[in-house]
């Protein structure tokens, strides 16, 4: 399975559905958005494919509209962060912004944890954890997503043009 990971839209709408046409092009079945979504325009541009997204701390002050797009568009809210499982593997989400999320969705022991937060690419091994941040749609030097291949392992950083 082929998973989009996406994070930090910060409500550029034409950005982020540029970058979920990538992912579809590219044979993502589903998507992680990694929270800074801001808006539901957003929830349903990611809508397009089975689609998990968590708060980020630019959005805690559209929590209500976000939840009822979720609903809404068929998406997944994991609120400040939560695990779900795909393809036999266990895939830890938070924005990455508060540490107490980031221990509770760890003591889930993930086999992968994703996050943004840090507008940059990130693949790291921690301890058994591949811990994936997918870069940024918005103030980044290079706007970037990533798709995973579950069975694979295998990760690609793809650019998003701006």
């Amino acid at each position: 399975m082929l998973l989009g990971i996406l994070s930090d839209s910060h409500n550029q709408l034409a950005r982020t559905q540029r970058a979920v046409e990538i992912l579809r092009g590219e044979g993502a079945e589903a998507l992680v958005h990694c929270g800074d979504l801001s808006t539901a325009p957003i929830v349903s541009a990611c809508a397009l494919l089975p689609c998990y997204f968590v708060l980020g701390n630019h959005d805690s002050d559209n929590v209500p509209e976000l939840k009822r797009a979720a609903a809404d568009f068929g998406s997944t809210c994991l609120g400040w962060g939560g695990v779900i499982n795909l393809a036999d593997k266990k895939i830890g989400v938070v924005h990455g912004h508060l540490t107490s999320d980031l221990r509770r969705v760890l003591d889930h022991n993930p086999d992968y944890l994703l996050s943004g937060h840090a507008h940059f690419p990130v693949d790291t091994m921690e301890g058994t954890v591949r811990r994936i941040n997918p870069g940024a749609l918005f103030r980044a030097k290079q706007y970037s997503v990533a798709l995973l291949d579950l069975s694979t392992n295998a990760l690609r950083f793809i650019n998003v043009e701006r």
